[in-house]
């Protein structure tokens, strides 16, 4: 290639555009590759993000049944506590669940007002599932026995 002078500052806007122009497109060319390889990061986040979202709901309904798991867990920890104390201090276990309190020592204070309220123990009468003379006579007995034990009170 031979070099030609440049005389005229129409023919330097010339050479000087064409230069710019390809310097553009090159720094676009660039940019653009910039731009795609963002975009193909940005759209693997999402994807991430929504991933974990799924993960998330997930995670928040299995929260929901531990919670609900715990509550009853609570609720069978206190009902077998109550039928403990009940049977330690000397209740009918039907009087059991009335007992209230938040912890152990608080059930089983309530659990000695009832039975001094209550005044002598009760003993329940044995159920039969039989309906024979000798039984029916214990049966008898036991109810009586209940009976005049409410009576003295």
């Amino acid at each position: 290639m031979e070099f030609t002078p440049i005389n005229s500052q129409e023919e330097l806007d010339k050479v000087l555009g064409a230069r710019l122009q390809r310097e553009r497109e090159t720094v676009s060319k660039q940019f653009q590759a910039q731009i795609d390889e963002r975009d193909q990061k940005i759209s693997g986040f999402e994807s991430q993000i929504a991933d974990l979202n799924k993960k998330l709901e997930g995670y928040t309904e299995q929260a929901g049944k531990i919670t609900e798991l715990e509550t009853k867990i609570k609720g069978y920890e206190t009902s077998s506590a109550k039928m403990r104390i009940a049977h330690e201090i000397g209740l009918p276990y039907e009087l059991a669940e009335r007992l209230s309190g938040e912890d152990e020592k608080a059930m089983r204070e309530d659990a000695e007002k009832l039975k001094k309220l209550m005044g002598a123990k009760i003993v329940a009468p044995l159920g039969t599932t039989e309906n024979d003379g000798a039984n029916s006579d214990r049966v008898k007995t036991a109810w009586a026995k209940v009976s005049q034990a409410l009576k003295e009170d």
